[in-house]
């Protein structure tokens, strides 16, 4: 276009607002930029095709009241969103189900998970059908099996067949379980399987430099399965009874280290996690916008974690070792030949002591036989305590938990 036709065109009064648009589209790239670098990254999950958001919302909680951080949550990019069909009684599906009624543009930009705590194809179907209705959506993006101890006990044909049928129906697209125990051992088994698209396990600073752990997250790497990491906090089973003070200190020198390098402990062992990139997400319990935007802000931020900090971390999980459950069972338990799930009930500690959700500990306590107090006490738990490789006081916490969560 020559210049005449371009003044006869737009006229010299259009000048301005030909120029302006311009000016204004630049901006608008300008904070289109600096939006996406605000946002969490993501990465694959697996060989399932999808990216998903490395911070994901934990849903073990009441969302119920928090829609406003749900809806920060997606701004944030925060789209991986955890839940499951019995947190906080079936509410925490529910909550959800409210958000995507109300922004149902949404939920194309969500990964959406849910678990079933069975692996009984019958009762899969039913709590399938039971959390789509809760949850407002036709589809859920990764159902899981909820809590799997050993694979060979719940990953049996029947649910193989049970998932297929599901992914070609459309209402879930990819399928796998969720494991707090024994997490290494299943993990290495489910990467022979060939049918697992992802895991949810407990993994954190002071698992993830085990060598079976490294072993388990390399052959699930390998095998195409996306792993979302739970529990990153690490957080303690007990409260170290005698040695507060131990602890307190600690602690203390863990957090004057990593708060001069311009993080929080928290933020360092979020990244410790993300360092491997084997692992996809973190599920996190963010319940306020304090702590979403704090880790968020881990997220975003590039700087890795130095030689030092990492050996920061190792010293201290090492020095509070006795205070946490590494999950392990089937060591300690194979001491009492299965006659008390230990790892269960640590959990049950864990909730309590440390996440301070008395009522669900109690709840999962109770869930396991109404004479559970009665066998606690009358078991000897020495052999147990000398096969720990946490070398915790199990006899302690056992009695500990029972007189805490028993029903009178």
């Amino acid at each position: 276009m020559t210049r005449r036709e371009f003044f006869k065109l737009s006229g010299v009064a259009g000048m301005g607002s030909i120029v302006t648009p311009m000016g204004k589209l630049a901006h608008a790239a300008n904070l289109s930029e600096q939006r996406k670098q605000s946002m969490v990254p993501r990465r694959p999950f697996g060989k399932t095709g999808q990216t998903v958001s490395i911070l994901g919302l934990g849903g073990s909680q009441d969302l119920m009241s928090k829609q406003l951080l749900l809806r920060q949550a997606i701004k944030l990019g925060v789209t991986y969103w955890d839940t499951a069909n019995s947190y906080d009684g079936g509410n925490s599906e529910k909550a959800i189900g409210k958000y995507l009624m109300r922004f149902p543009e949404d939920r194309k930009s969500i990964f959406l998970v849910t678990k079933s705590s069975s692996s009984n194809p019958k009762y899969l179907t039913q709590d399938l059908a039971r959390s789509l209705e809760r949850l407002k959506t036709d589809y859920i993006d990764m159902y899981f099996v909820h809590h799997v101890y050993r694979v060979k006990d719940d990953l049996i044909p029947e649910v193989k067949a049970w998932a297929e049928q599901a992914k070609a129906s459309g209402q879930i697209r990819f399928f796998g379980f969720s494991t707090h125990s024994n997490m290494a051992q299943c993990m290495l088994d489910a990467s022979k399987l060939g049918w697992i698209d992802g895991i949810m396990a407990s993994y954190n600073y002071r698992l993830m430099n085990s060598d079976e752990m490294k072993k388990a997250v390399g052959a699930c790497e390998t095998a195409g399965i996306g792993l979302t990491a739970m529990k990153t906090q690490a957080r303690f089973s007990s409260y170290f009874y005698s040695d507060h003070d131990k602890k307190d200190a600690e602690s203390q020198r863990l957090a004057d280290h990593f708060m001069a390098q311009g993080f929080t402990p928290e933020q360092a062992k979020l990244k410790a996690v993300w360092d491997n990139p084997a692992i996809a997400s973190i599920c996190s319990e963010m319940p306020n916008m304090t702590i979403l935007q704090a880790n968020v802000d881990a997220s975003v931020d590039r700087t890795t974690l130095s030689y030092e900090d990492k050996r920061h971390l190792e010293r201290y999980a090492r020095r509070t070792a006795h205070g946490y459950c590494a999950g392990c069972g089937s060591i300690c338990e194979s001491a009492l030949r299965g006659a008390m799930p230990i790892s269960d009930i640590m959990r049950c500690l864990m909730y309590a002591n440390a996440y301070e959700k008395p009522d669900l500990a109690a709840d999962l306590f109770q869930k396991m036989g109404s004479n559970m107090r009665q066998r606690v006490l009358g078991l000897d738990f020495s052999q147990a305590e000398q096969r720990c490789p946490q070398k915790m006081p199990i006899a302690k916490l056992m009695k500990q938990a029972a007189e805490k969560f028993a029903l009178s």
